[in-house]
């Protein structure tokens, strides 16, 4: 079962000790902050130019940064580098060289982005749609930044945040949640089946 999946998931993710790891060192002078926090800008859509005008490269040394961390990403077998990015991706807004650029585009909807994280049903709901979204073959990400003003990258970073808090729930409490995501993702697939003219199969007489 998918939900049970997520719930083992989200249980098996263990604590990481940072000291002395040699994945977690610079890749030309760029660290793993820099980099989760460049990324975070990136899905938030600010060009990459500005990125690497911020960080004081050039962008053929910010495409070979990419490739190396990607891969030590892939050669991590306890994932220590893939959590530790989760966590810096979460905090991009305090960055010192990257917090304060913003995409040209319109800022987020602060109202319904502070509420995405502060009500966590509120969040299960968007995911639920999101995931609706892409299964009727609409790009998830776009539908919410078009209905709620929320970009990919600003829904990331709350989703970080509430992982963290996830960690810390029982069982019970995670599948009461888990449960309102599926329940509000079938409505809005029934949604966007409607808006699309109805499921294929309810076009077929038997």
């Amino acid at each position: 079962m998918p939900l049970q999946r997520t719930i083992n998931n989200l249980f098996t993710i263990n604590s990481v000790t940072m000291t002395n790891n040699p994945l977690l060192e610079p890749i030309h002078g760029i660290s793993l902050y820099d980099y989760s926090a460049a990324n975070a800008r990136l899905a938030n859509n600010v060009p990459v130019e500005d990125v690497c005008k911020a960080l004081g490269i050039e962008q053929p040394v910010w495409e070979e940064v990419n490739d190396l961390w990607v891969k030590r990403m892939q050669e991590d077998g306890e994932f220590v580098v893939a959590t530790q990015m989760g966590n810096y991706f979460a905090q991009a807004d305090q960055h010192p060289k990257l917090g304060s650029l913003k995409a040209a585009a319109a800022a987020a909807d602060q109202g319904n982005l502070q509420q995405l994280a502060a009500d966590r049903y509120f969040y299960e709901e968007l995911n639920g749609a999101r995931e609706a979204a892409y299964e009727a073959g609409l790009d998830g990400a776009q539908w919410i930044l078009e209905n709620y003003g929320i970009s990919l990258g600003d829904f990331q970073q709350v989703a970080m945040q509430w992982s963290q808090v996830m960690q810390q729930e029982g069982y019970e409490t995670m599948n009461q949640y888990l449960q309102y995501r599926q329940e509000k993702k079938d409505e809005y697939a029934a949604r966007f089946a409607e808006e699309q003219g109805g499921n294929v199969a309810d076009d077929i007489e038997f």
